[in-house]
């Protein structure tokens, strides 16, 4: 029996903002991927920044347990590389490529897949169609070999190109948590001509399987790492930073045209992978296979999910448990204002900062009711209303630390090894986790990523 093939297609800062989420984008191809097999509307990142969503999207487990607390590009690595997907295919029999973007190692053979391909630098959209040549070429070079291609995307990180000459800032719709105003539509007439690149990156990638006869037997997960880079929106663990696309398509065995509304974390990908390709599952796995969304149940898998963020371009340590009706999130920290520099620079942040957001308060405990309030902007927290919700939700984020064995949690020491210009980066706390705080001994980070 033929074996299945994986390709795993990805990008940076998407979010949700693609034309099957009924956003008005220019992602055809992002359409046409959607209609061949699954939508998943309901799923997360496990850390709504880069290097920590990818690692724990691909070992299928909560960042803090893998080692992966921050950027790779601010000194961060996965501490757990053997726990990643590709050399477990690879113990599997099948031959792993790596094509454009990884971000979870320093070094890009710090990853042993059979075949690493030259990260190619340059303008984006010469860029990424040279990468899905280079991917497709490597597919050509193997003898009938099962194979996992990893190809990755810049698209649509900053900086954005001008957009505006594509798409007229009169017609487009801002991202939720910001005014429509001209300089953010602007903004967003930015990244719509990233997401088209992207989409288009898409389209020769599945033209290229086709044309090979492999596209009836590899299984596409078309994914991205977190929310938007737009303010309140990547970096932040509400919906506008965990939420993701993801695509999954596999002729015969995912239901075609198909969509689940079912809370899924990006965590469960490794499992359902795993179950799909009839591999065993590693014993090291933290998520849930959703094999059974995939032929057209829409049963909810998960009860909860959880996500985190401990360092981006500043320590912020913060943990979210979601219920399909709730969002809990604790901050780790003294500070009670916006950690600015964890928005990448453009035309959106510059108004709010002109508008003195970097002096606005945020709370150190957030509740929201997902039915109610679906944009998730009234904290409820001090409503005696939800006082038995509070009381759940902060047991079922405890319990989960305490399984995690998160740090914030156990106060046990922790030292993340970084290269930034500070240094390296201590935390320590004292024995009570609930009136203590963590703090940096050394001073915050400047710069962005």
């Amino acid at each position: 029996m033929e074996r299945i093939n994986l390709v795993y297609i990805h990008s940076h800062d998407v979010g949700r903002y693609i034309s099957p989420f009924g956003y008005k984008m220019d992602t055809p191809c992002l359409q046409q991927l959607a209609e061949s097999g699954m939508l998943f509307r309901n799923m997360h990142c496990a850390a709504p920044s880069c290097s920590p969503s990818r690692a724990a999207m691909l070992t299928g487990m909560y960042a803090h347990c893998s080692g992966m607390y921050g950027l790779v590009n601010r000194g961060f690595e996965l501490e757990k590389k053997e726990c990643h997907l590709a050399p477990w295919l690879s113990c599997n029999d099948y031959k792993t490529i790596l094509a454009g973007t990884q971000h979870v190692v320093k070094d890009r053979d710090g990853i042993p897949y059979d075949i690493i391909l030259e990260e190619k630098k340059g303008e984006k959209v010469l860029n990424s169609q040279r990468l899905v040549c280079q991917g497709m070429e490597a597919l050509d070079s193997l003898n009938g070999e099962s194979f996992f291609l990893d190809i990755g995307f810049g698209d649509t990180h900053r900086p954005y190109r001008d957009g505006t000459a594509q798409y007229n800032p009169a017609y487009i719709y801002p991202p939720e948590p910001l005014p429509d105003t001209r300089q953010v539509r602007e903004d967003m007439a930015g990244f719509m001509a990233e997401a088209k690149i992207f989409d288009n990156a898409v389209g020769s990638i599945i033209n290229g399987l086709d044309s090979r006869g492999l596209l009836q037997n590899t299984l596409i997960l078309c994914t991205t790492d977190h929310g938007i880079a737009f303010p309140a929106m990547k970096c932040n663990l509400n919906k506008f930073g965990t939420g993701v696309f993801c695509i999954m398509s596999l002729p015969g065995k995912i239901m075609k045209g198909s969509a689940s509304d079912a809370l899924l974390s990006q965590i469960d990908l490794f499992p359902t992978i795993c179950e799909l390709l009839e591999l065993p599952q590693p014993p090291w796995l933290q998520g849930t296979s959703f094999i059974p969304l995939l032929k057209g149940n829409n049963e909810q898998i998960r009860d909860e999910l959880f996500a985190e963020i401990t360092y981006h371009c500043n320590y912020e340590p913060q943990r979210m448990v979601r219920t399909p009706n709730y969002l809990y999130i604790r901050r780790y920290t003294s500070r009670n204002k916006v950690y600015c520099a964890d928005c990448d620079e453009g035309l959106s942040k510059q108004m709010w900062m002109e508008n003195g957001w970097q002096d606005r308060s945020v709370d150190k405990e957030q509740l929201y009711d997902l039915m109610f309030d679906p944009q998730e902007a009234k904290n409820q927290v001090n409503n005696p209303e939800y006082e038995s919700v509070l009381v759940d939700m902060r047991e079922r984020l405890d319990c989960w630390q305490h399984e995690t064995s998160d740090f914030l949690y156990t106060g046990k020491e922790c030292k993340f090894i970084t290269n930034t210009p500070e240094g390296n980066i201590y935390v320590s706390k004292d024995t009570d986790c609930n009136t203590s705080d963590l703090w940096l001994i050394q001073e915050q980070p400047k710069g962005y990523a």
